[in-house]
């Protein structure tokens, strides 16, 4: 299979704990001919989707685990598939992007993930479709509703609907100190909505990266631990994280949120739990296969690039 990765910029990667590159190599490793781009090398014209790529060629001894050769421009409808691995901000750029990917896969190419469900899918709002799910939670861009909810929750956390790391992600304390400025930092002055959750002990336990493919979870997940900020336990935010095998409570919300995931063509994705509760579903660029894999020989990599496959042979 030819198969291309849309990437960010190939410098800011980290060879280490970079799932994109843990991808890359399960697909070496599989013999697929392998190109990477950036949403900037996309040009459409005349509703034909070109890009210029870079072809990848295995080379272990170097940092990246790749040697990266002279870019070409090509027609990504002669790709068998495109990996969409950019993260966000989720801006217009993004949205021009998924556009375009669009465009490719009306020509048969399969694009994981679908390029409207990024759309659609907030990454945040999304767990209001699993309401069975979550713990209690507010989206408005309404101070009185926020203080309404911090009165009945008593301890809340505050979040930006387009945040991504733990970036935003504020603690308001029973007292509702700050909770006006938090409300007006996050959400621009009330111009836009923003997330209200309430707050969980049970981050101190870790905070659950569980990944599906094709809405099937992987057996263990990453349960990323606060630092010294104990609010955030995001790797990004100076978490750090411990594989364990999934509970009996992570499999029944990913029995629940599975159906609507095939049905969105989301076919790699991110849950985060918390304790008992659905939080996030990540369908942007889910992480941390590189820190589960390095614990439990699980071949995530391996799972999705075999789903691809699978797809492609059945056409």
């Amino acid at each position: 299979m030819r198969i291309a990765t849309l990437l960010d910029p190939w410098e800011s990667l980290h060879p280490k704990k970079d799932t994109s590159l843990a991808l890359l190599e399960a697909a070496a490793l599989r013999e697929h001919e392998l190109v990477i781009f950036e949403a900037a090398d996309l040009a459409v014209r005349d509703g034909c989707v070109r890009a210029r790529v870079r072809p990848l060629r295995r080379e272990r001894g170097s940092v990246f685990g790749f040697e990266r050769q002279a870019a070409i421009m090509v027609d990504l409808a002669s790709m068998d598939a495109i990996l969409m691995r950019k993260d966000p901000p989720f801006d217009m750029a993004y949205i021009y992007m998924t556009y375009a990917l669009e465009l490719v896969e009306r020509t048969g190419v399969q694009v994981i993930n679908r390029p409207q469900s990024l759309r659609d899918c907030n990454e945040k709002f999304f767990i209001s479709q699993f309401p069975q799910c979550c713990a209690p939670t507010l989206i408005a861009a309404d101070l009185q509703e926020l203080r309404a909810f911090h009165a009945e929750q008593g301890e809340i956390i505050l979040k930006p609907l387009d945040g991504m790391g733990g970036q935003g992600i504020l603690r308001i304390g029973r007292d509702g100190m700050n909770l006006a400025s938090a409300f007006e930092l996050l959400s621009a002055g009330g111009r836009q909505p923003i997330m209200a959750q309430r707050y969980l002990a049970a981050i101190a336990a870790g905070d659950k990266r569980i990944l599906m493919v094709d809405g099937e979870p992987v057996p263990y997940a990453l349960a990323r631990l606060p630092g010294e900020d104990a609010t955030r336990a995001n790797l990004a935010a100076g978490g750090h994280g411990v594989v364990q095998a999934l509970s009996a409570r992570d499999r029944w919300i990913c029995a629940e949120v599975a159906a609507q995931l095939r049905q969105r063509g989301l076919r790699f994705v991110g849950l985060d739990v918390i304790g008992d509760y659905l939080t996030e579903i990540n369908v942007t660029s889910p992480t941390c296969v590189r820190e589960i894999e390095a614990e439990q020989a699980v071949g995530i990599g391996a799972r999705l690039i075999a789903s691809l496959e699978a797809v492609h042979a059945a056409r």
